[in-house]
Parts: structure tokens; sequence; C-alpha cells
């Protein structure tokens, strides 16, 4: 076997297999969502680009092996007049590693489409029965159950019920459409397609198992932490308790929902903002240098 091929094996098994399982067994990762949040879509990118090397360097030759792992740890892509002066098993190889990378990336495209078109359609009957509230910045829906809940992408907008506006104090409220605009903000709705592709590509990889579920409650997590700049812990923890029967129409981000014990749980719960994040750093750097002697091996043998 072609030495070559440790480096994106050992990184597919690492980041496909043994930091997600060690991610979602983690307590840090609820108290430093967005951390735990860039170490899912590392993961996820890092697994899409190793896995399309894997192929790849099982049918290059030695020397052109080499070369592509020297491009690949170097982070430097090949020019144009490399390009064209491929070969045909060069050719081959890259081929292999585009159609790798393309089931996740048209997994993605295929579910971000999906989302907008129910986006759009919910934003059309909005526009017919709801009303713009500008005190709210927000679209009040006739409804007597208390929900509030937002539209991320081009389509966006905060929808709040009238069940909730007149259940909520104005403190309680606020809470929640600051919630909201945090999802739009932070442009959620991307990673909740990415890890919603990864499962669909691969759905008994465990980055795809484990991540589809831990990427929207870490989202929801993160929010609330944004949320909390512009109000106090109590009228966010009420407000998800009044909102946690509230429900949302697909591609939609709600602010009560069935996390809503969970992330009241943890609102009220006082903690250490640094020791999550030092525990979750010294996650990623033991993954990190496990890969050590891969790389080394694979620089080390000649060419």
């Amino acid at each position: 076997m072609n030495h070559h091929v440790l480096v994106p094996l050992g990184l597919v098994l690492l980041t496909g297999c043994l930091v997600p399982w060690l991610v979602v067994r983690s307590r840090w990762a609820q108290q430093a969502p967005r951390l735990a949040l860039g170490v899912w879509a590392a993961c996820g990118a890092v697994f899409a680009g190793a896995a399309a090397l894997l192929p790849a360097q099982m049918v290059l030759t030695r020397e052109s092996s080499h070369r592509l792992t020297d491009m690949a740890l170097t982070l430097r892509p090949p020019g144009p007049g490399r390009l064209l002066a491929l070969d045909g098993r060069e050719t081959l190889a890259l081929s292999l590693a585009l159609a790798v990378l393309a089931v996740p990336a048209g997994a993605f495209v295929r579910r971000l489409a999906r989302a907008r078109r129910v986006r759009v359609r919910h934003a059309g009957v909005l526009r017919l029965v709801g009303r713009y509230d500008p005190a709210l910045r927000a679209t009040v829906l006739d409804d007597e159950r208390p929900a509030v809940y937002c539209l991320p992408g081009r389509s966006r907008r905060v929808v709040v019920t009238s069940g909730a506006v007149h259940t909520l104090t104005p403190d309680q409220l606020a809470a929640a459409l600051a919630h909201e605009r945090a999802h739009i903000t932070g442009r959620h709705h991307l990673l909740v397609a990415a890890a919603e592709a990864f499962a669909a590509a691969f759905p008994r990889l465990p980055l795809a198992r484990h991540g589809g579920g831990a990427v929207p409650l870490l989202l929801e997590m993160a929010a609330d932490d944004r949320a909390l700049r512009r109000c106090t812990r109590d009228a966010l923890a009420t407000a998800l308790y009044a909102l946690a029967s509230g429900r949302a129409p697909r591609s939609a981000f709600a602010a009560g929902g069935p996390s809503a014990a969970l992330r009241m749980r943890r609102i009220l719960m006082p903690h250490s903002a640094g020791h999550p994040v030092l525990r979750g750093l010294f996650t990623i750097a033991a993954a990190a240098f496990a890969m050590t002697p891969l790389i080394v091996a694979c620089c080390a043998f000649p060419r």
C-alpha cells in the first residue's frame, strides 16, 4: 500500500469517528457552544477533504502521491499549468476526488434549495395574514398559541404570535426576539443544512450521526448566549418556559421547542467560561497531536 494513503486515512478516522465521539460526550461543548460548532464544522471540512484525497492517493504513482501530500499539508493548490499537464492517472485521481466531494456538496445544495423554497412559501403566507410591527421589528401573526420564530436567509424575518405578545412581559419578549435575531445574524441555517447534508450523504458515519443532533442544539445555545448580551438570564429563561410548547414551520428557528428545558437549566446554572474553552482546546490539540506520527512518517519516507 502506498504509505501516503496513511495521512488521509488517519484524518478520515480522526474527524469522522474519534473527534465526534469525544465532543458529543464532553461537558465543555454545551458550555462553549461556539467552540464546539467550530469543531464540528472543521471536522466536516477536513473529513470531506481527506475522503476526497484517499482514493486519489490510491491510484497515483509514488512520486505524484508524495507531491499531492506535500500540497495538502502545506495547503498549496496546484496552478493552472499543473492542472493542464496532468497525465491519465492523475486525471483519474482528480476525477475520483471531485466525485467524492460532489456527494456532500450536492446534498448541501439540495438542502439549501429545499429549505429556501419552504421559507419563501411561508414568507408569502405571512405577507397575506401577518402584520409588521415597527416597534417590535417583527411580523405579528394572529394566533393564541405563544410562539416566536424566525425565517433566515433571503426571506429573513422574525415572527411573533399575538399569544406571545400577550403572554410575555416586555423583557421576556425582547429576550426571545434577540435570540431569533442571533440566528439570522449568525446565518445558522447554513450549519443546519451542512449537518443535514452530511447525515444524508454518510448516514452511518459517527460525524454525521452525532452532528445531526448536536449541531441544532448547539446553535440554539449559541443564540441564547448572544441574546444574553442584551437581556438578563431570568428574562430569557422564563421566555423559554412560556414558549416551550410553541411550534415553528419547517426550516425556521423557534425560541422554544423541545430543547427549551435543557437550555433553561444551562442558562440558570452558573458556570465558568474559561475552563470549558480550555478543555475544548485541549481536546482539539490532542486530536491534532494524534496525527503527528502519520505526517512525520509520510514526510520522512523516501520519495
